[in-house]
C-alpha cells in the first residue's frame, strides 16, 4: 500500500481517476464537481466507488496532489482555486481558511468525536508507531526501544530509519511526540539532533521509506505509520512496533467544500456529505483509527496512549518544526 503523505514534492499531479473534460471556475449544476485531493490512491478508490454507486458517475473530476502542493494552492489561490471540493490534510484546511476564508459551511451534520469547525468533516485518520524488524533487532542484539526519546541512544547510530517532515507529515507525528514531550528548545533540540543523526543516511522522504527498510532489514527500527505495522505483523512477517511512552499523535484528513457564492457547484455539498456519510466504512477499513462514535477497530488498532499535540496544528506550526527536526 502507497499510504505515505507526500508534502513537498512537487507533485503527484493531477492525475485524472475519473470523469473527464474540462470547466472554468465558478459552473454550476449540471457541470462536473471537481475535487482536488492528497488521499492515497486506496483511499481516492474507496470514495470513487461510493460516488458511482450514488450516481455521480462522469459527474465529477478527481485530481490527486502531494500535500505541500495543494496546500500551497489552497493558501496562495483560496477561493479562486479551481476546485469545487477538497479532501485535504485538516490543519491545511484551516490554514486556508483562517488567511482567507474560502469554504462553506457544511450544510450537513457530521460529529466527528473530537470537535472541528462546521466547514470541514473529518475523513480518515492516521497515526504513528516506532516499527522493528524482530530479527534484524535480535541479529543486532539491540534493546527494544520504549520511547521516542530512546532513540537518541547512541546504541542505535545507522541503525534506525526516519522520516523527514519536510518530505511526509508523517514524519510530523513523529517529531510531535519530541515537541510536545520535551520541548523544542536546547534539550528537545538535543535529542532531536542525536535522532536525525542515528538516522544518518537512513533519512528519508517518503513517510513509506522506514517501513520499507525495516521489512527489507535494511535497518532493525524505523518510524512509520501504525497500521501497516500491525498489517504486516498480522501477516507473519518479523515485524513488530512499538508506541512511544510519550504518546500516539494522530493526523486527519477532511473534506471541504469551496465557497464560490452564487456559482456554488450544488453537487459538491451533496458529494461531500456521502464521502463522509457513506466512503467512511471503507476508509475506516484502510486506516483502522476512530473518528466517529459507534466505529470500532480490531484491538490491535486500538491506541491507549492517543495525544492531541497542545497547540492547534497548522501549515505555520509544521513549518516551524520542520525547521525544529533540522536544528535550524
Amino acid at each position: 500500500m502507497n499510504l505515505f503523505k507526500t508534502i513537498i514534492t512537487g507533485l503527484t499531479c493531477g492525475v485524472l481517476v475519473a470523469g473527464c473534460g474540462s470547466q472554468s471556475s465558478g459552473d454550476t449544476a449540471g457541470e462536473e464537481v471537481i475535487i482536488y485531493s492528497n488521499a492515497d490512491e486506496e483511499a481516492v478508490e474507496v470514495i470513487q466507488e461510493v460516488l458511482d454507486e450514488a450516481g455521480f458517475e462522469g459527474q465529477y473530476i478527481f485530481q490527486s496532489f502531494g500535500t505541500g502542493e495543494l496546500g500551497g494552492r489552497l493558501l496562495a489561490e483560496g477561493k479562486n482555486i479551481e476546485a469545487d471540493m477538497v479532501t485535504m490534510s485538516s490543519f491545511y484546511i484551516e490554514s486556508a481558511q483562517a488567511k482567507n476564508p474560502m469554504f462553506k459551511a457544511l450544510a450537513f451534520t457530521a460529529n466527528p468525536q473530537i470537535a472541528t469547525p462546521n466547514y470541514y468533516a473529518p475523513i480518515l485518520s492516521f497515526t504513528g508507531a516506532i516499527l522493528l524488524n524482530t530479527k534484524e533487532m535480535e541479529a543486532n542484539n539491540l534493546p527494544v526501544p520504549t520511547s521516542a526519546k530512546d532513540l537518541a541512544n547512541p546504541i542505535y547510530k545507522n541503525q534506525i530509519s526516519m522520516v523527514d517532515p519536510n518530505g511526509s507529515s508523517t514524519g510530523w507525528l513523529f517529531v510531535q511526540d519530541i515537541a510536545a514531550e520535551y520541548g523544542t528548545d536546547a534539550e528537545g533540540q538535543q535529542i532531536m539532533n542525536a535522532i536525525r543523526e542515528n538516522a544518518g543516511p537512513n533519512l528519508e522522504l517518503s513517510g513509506s521509506g522506514p517501513l520499507k527498510k525495516v521489512m527489507a532489514g535494511e535497518v532493525p527500527i524505523g518510524f512509520g505509520l501504525r497500521h501497516q505495522a500491525v498489517a504486516n505483523k498480522a501477516k507473519g512477517l518479523p515485524i513488530d512496533f512499538v508506541d512511544p511512552s510519550e504518546g500516539n499523535y494522530t493526523l486527519t484528513e477532511s473534506v471541504a467544500v469551496i465557497d464560490k457564492g452564487e456559482k456554488t457547484n450544488p453537487k459538491a455539498m451533496k458529494m461531500a456529505e456521502l464521502i463522509v456519510t457513506k466512503a467512511r466504512p471503507g476508509l475506516l477499513e484502510i486506516y483502522p483509527n476512530i473518528v466517529y462514535d459507534g466505529e470500532t477497530v480490531a484491538a490491535e488498532n486500538q491506541i491507549d496512549n492517543s495525544k492531541t499535540y497542545p497547540e492547534p496544528l497548522t501549515a505555520e506550526l509544521l513549518d516551524e518544526h520542520r525547521a525544529f527536526f533540522h536544528g535550524e
